[in-house]
């Protein structure tokens, strides 16, 4: 049976999220569509197969009976309402990041799943489930490096939209990093302190590059290089230093030319190259689950991992919180965190 899916916000991320569930991944049908723009809204729904609805509002799609789960693309100070009315209607929800725009609308959600007894919400951090990254935690897991001690993350784009705000180079971006030292160390972060250095003539009013500083429980360094103007095109890189050796994220070229003295490969363009498979294996493993559960087998994916949950979004918006004020203050600043609940144990 496939799981019959709406979704909230048809931008760019939406467009790419409603081709991969109707014509990449098996088990889900887009059923109804919503976006603020209802002209654009009701386009995408004209190019789909069969009868997809279009909703004037988040709130009727969500309410729709033809509808067994949800998925939030839209703005995102919009998210926080749109996953808690999802909540409240016992539906699943994909939201992508953030949760919420701030750590009090993320609790709002996490309180709010854990008076409904389930976990309904996943969140969209899609490099837990990139290759790359999950071969690089196994290794981390195995101990075959010796105990972790530091990590070194870099994190570039070739430049940002005209949306993106001065704050957005930690909210949007730097988010990425503080979920998977999260994910990756299996630890919270406990405090934060950021760099500012000459700034790229690129930048105009954003704070460009930055270095981000994170520690974590156990006393984990992490160096995260911000550099979100750097023209050349979209660069992810992390390597862990353990006490008896390193391991690191592969070179993202499959071939390497090295001709007339020089050596050439491909740098992806954007986050969506760079991460294409990451999205299809996220969302496949969460079809996946929700088929199962609509079966009531009660399966989750190969790792026993139901994904990023509202409580992973809830501790990156704290971290991000942090960042903002270590960035302001220049200050090193504690993240502050409210107790765990057992549902997300």
């Amino acid at each position: 049976m496939a799981v019959r899916v709406g979704v909230i916000g048809t931008g760019t991320i939406g467009r790419d999220h409603i081709r991969r569930l109707t014509r990449t991944l098996s088990g889900s049908r887009v059923v109804a569509v919503n976006d603020i723009d209802a002209g654009l809204a009701e386009k995408v729904a004209a190019r789909l197969p069969g009868d997809v609805r279009t909703h004037g509002t988040a709130d009727g799609l969500i309410a729709d009976d033809a509808v067994d789960a949800v998925v939030v693309c839209s703005w995102g100070p919009a998210h926080a309402e749109q996953v808690l009315a999802a909540v409240a209607a016992g539906k699943p929800v994909f939201c992508e990041k953030p949760l919420a725009t701030t750590r009090a609308d993320c609790l709002r959600i996490v309180e709010a799943e854990v008076a409904a007894g389930r976990r309904l919400v996943r969140v969209g951090y899609m490099r837990r489930y990139d290759p790359a990254y999950r071969e690089l935690k196994r290794v981390v897991d195995a101990g075959a490096i010796g105990a972790p001690l530091m990590m070194h993350c870099v994190h570039r784009n070739a430049g940002v939209p005209a949306f993106y705000e001065p704050d957005s180079t930690i909210t949007d971006t730097a988010v990425h990093e503080m979920d998977v030292t999260r994910w990756m160390f299996g630890e919270e972060i406990t405090t934060v302190t950021v760099l500012r250095g000459r700034r790229n003539r690129h930048s105009g009013d954003i704070d460009d590059p930055l270095l981000v500083l994170l520690q974590t429980e156990s006393g984990i360094l992490v160096d995260v290089e911000i550099s979100v103007n750097i023209r050349y095109g979209y660069d992810i890189r992390c390597e862990v230093v353990g006490e008896d050796g390193t391991a690191a994220l592969g070179d993202t070229a499959p071939v390497t030319v090295r001709l007339d003295r020089g050596i050439t490969g491909r740098v992806p363009a954007d986050y969506r190259e760079r991460f294409a498979e990451a999205y299809d294996r996220e969302f496949q493993s969460w079809l996946d689950e929700l088929r199962s559960d609509l079966h009531g087998s009660g399966h989750t994916d190969h790792d026993g991992d139901r994904g990023p949950s509202a409580w992973d979004g809830y501790a990156a918006s704290a971290v991000s919180d942090a960042t903002l004020t270590a960035a302001r203050t220049g200050s090193r600043i504690a993240v502050q965190l409210a107790p765990r609940p057992a549902l997300y144990g």
